[in-house]
This record gives structure tokens, sequence and C-alpha cells, in this order.
């Protein structure tokens, strides 16, 4: 296992990360199970554990909080806040009132003093992003929080948060996370370059774009739309969609480049992300004890040029196959009224 210093932060890391998003009904719901592959994690020298709030609404939380009992110290523990947890007005979103309650709650379930890494989850376009810095600072400051970052955040997004925490003397997200894979190359053209600029940290996720990269969906075979992501993402993996077939050619080309180099298909893609020098970690998302231990097989892979020349001939640099935050759209797209002017103004021009 390879470590890399977490931005500024002066954190080490390992450049894999594990995301706990799994560990909850619905995937894997044996606690006990999940603790397993945890702690096969650490063992394998990953010290990087991402985790959120809304993963099965505290459920992944509680089980990494029981499984790193006696192990805390040699972790560095990220989740976040943004989405709901309950009904009910201000149960969610970036406001003060609602990190400071959050927090909480998360460090309960986490059993910890401490958080390492604080995420904001989301961008709330309701909330003052000064707001949203200043409670984040205060965090800091009381000992709850070692460091603080955004996920999902675009790169405009992220430029004017640290203009805010200049010109207000406010602290600064030391992290990104957002999605990177062969198949969705987008921010390479502006979200890294400002990441790397500003000197954060990127923790990149859904390395196997959505299970695609696993090497299960290949051209001219069926899919199981009932079972697996294909259930809850059916538009995803359809086959008779234009954006899935290009998906699939790329694949087929990419199985060839990882036989032709010793690996996996799962091992090339995320030594893929590890490779650009803006990521410091890809997170890996496995439910199984066997998924975790194929891709750690990958931990030491390292492409050379000549490969990644070609991925870059599969795929070209900076470009999406498919949309990874299709599921999470900025609300200048979600709501019509901030993309018509009112009819009144229209009829007068």
């Amino acid at each position: 296992m390879r470590y890399r210093t977490l931005g500024g932060t002066g954190i080490e890391v390992s450049t894999h990360c594990l995301g706990t998003m799994m560990f909850q009904a619905g995937f894997n719901p044996d606690h006990d199970d999940c603790a397993r592959i945890i702690h096969a994690a650490l063992d394998h020298g990953i010290n990087f554990v991402d985790t959120a709030d809304m993963y099965g609404q505290g459920e992944s939380e509680e089980i990494v909080g029981k499984a790193l009992r006696g192990r805390r110290d040699d972790v560095v523990l990220a989740t976040k806040v943004h989405f709901a947890m309950g009904e009910g007005p201000n149960r969610g979103g970036n406001s003060r009132r609602w990190i400071l309650k959050a927090v909480e709650g998360s460090l309960r379930r986490l059993d910890t003093e401490w958080i390492d890494l604080y995420q904001v989850h989301f961008p709330d376009h309701t909330t003052d992003i000064e707001e949203t810095l200043a409670v984040l600072g205060d965090l800091v400051r009381d000992g709850k929080v070692r460091a603080f970052g955004c996920s999902n955040f675009q790169a405009d997004e992220i430029v004017e948060a640290h203009h805010v925490s200049e010109r207000r003397c406010l602290g600064r997200f030391r992290t990104a996370q957002p999605p990177y894979s062969i198949l969705a190359r987008g921010i390479e053209a502006s979200l890294l370059p400002a990441c790397e600029r500003y000197g954060m940290g990127v923790l990149v996720w859904s390395p196997l774009a959505f299970g695609f990269l696993t090497g299960k969906h290949r051209k001219g075979r069926p899919v199981d739309m009932e079972a697996g992501r294909a259930a809850i993402r059916p538009a995803f993996f359809d086959p008779a969609i234009a954006e899935n077939a290009a998906k699939l050619d790329a694949v087929e080309q990419l199985v060839e480049l990882a036989t032709s180099i010793g690996c996996t298909l799962p091992q090339l893609a995320v030594a893929f992300t590890v490779a650009h020098p803006a990521v410091t970690s890809a997170i890996i998302g496995p439910r199984t004890r066997e998924q975790l231990e194929g891709l750690l097989q990958g931990a030491p892979v390292t492409l050379d040029d000549a490969t990644l020349d070609r991925i870059d001939e599969i795929v070209r640099p900076g470009v999406n196959l498919y949309n990874p935050a299709a599921s999470l759209p900025p609300r200048s797209l979600t709501e019509t009224t901030l993309r018509r002017r009112p009819l009144a103004e229209r009829a007068a021009a």
C-alpha cells in the first residue's frame, strides 16, 4: 500500500480509501461481516475510511464505529453531512443549525471524540457558503474535527468557497470528493486543476463507474436487470441505450488492455485514477471480502506512459461517456425558475 499527504493537512493517507456505503441494509446488512471487511482492509495497509451520516440513515457510521474500537488511532476517519436525517424541516443542509447537530450524531454513532475529515456532502444553495465555512472552522477549533472538505462540488463552487475563505479569513476546504473513472473523465478539464491550484487533497468516488468497470458487464452478454446495481439504476445498464453501448465498447478495449499488462479490469480502473497528480486516494466500496481482496491485489499496480496513452485513445481526456452526477443534478438544472425569466419580463422584452 502506498501513502500520500492529504492536501496541505500533513495527514498521510493510503492511496486506497475504504468506502462504506455498502455497509447497510439493502447491500450488506451483516454488521459482523462488514466489520471483518473493515479489519481486513486495515490489515492490508488501508488507513483511510470514508462514510456518511446518510448511508443507511446512520447505520454505516454505527458499523464503522464498532469495527474501529481499539484501532481508532490508526485510522484517518472521514464522514459527511448534508442529506436529510429524518422527517421535517431543518434536518439536513449546510446551515450552522444543522451541522452543529449533525456532527454530534456522527460522533456518537462513530463512537469517537473527533472526526479527521468532515465533508459537506453536497452544495446547499439556500445557505451562504460563508455560513458553512464559519461553522466548520468552529468545529476545528473545538477539536471535534481535524480538517474539512467538500464533496460533489463543481469547480466554480470550489473557487467561490476559496475566495470567501480568503475575504472573510475563514478556514477553507482542504479536500474535494468528486466522481472520477476512466469512463467519466470530465473533472480533468477544470475541477482537478482547481484542486491542484488550491493545494487540496482529492479522494475520488466510483472509480469502477458504478460497476461498469468490474468486468461483469460485457458487450453481447445479457444483463440481469433485477439484481445488483442494474436493479437500482436500470437506465445505466440497458444495452439498448446508445450511451451504454459506448461504455460497453470502451470496456471491451479496456479488458484487452488490462490483460496485456497482467492485471484485472478493476485493478486497471483504480490504478488509472490514482495516476493523476491531483488525486490523493481512490475510494473503493466493496460489498464482500472477495471484492476487497481482488481490489487490494492491485494496490501495487503502476501504469506506465504507454498504458495511459492507450487509455487516452479509448476515452479521451476530459470526456464523460456518462454523467456520473446524474442522480445529483445542480439546482440550476432542477429548478425551472432559475432558467427562465418571469413571464412578465419575457413579454416586455
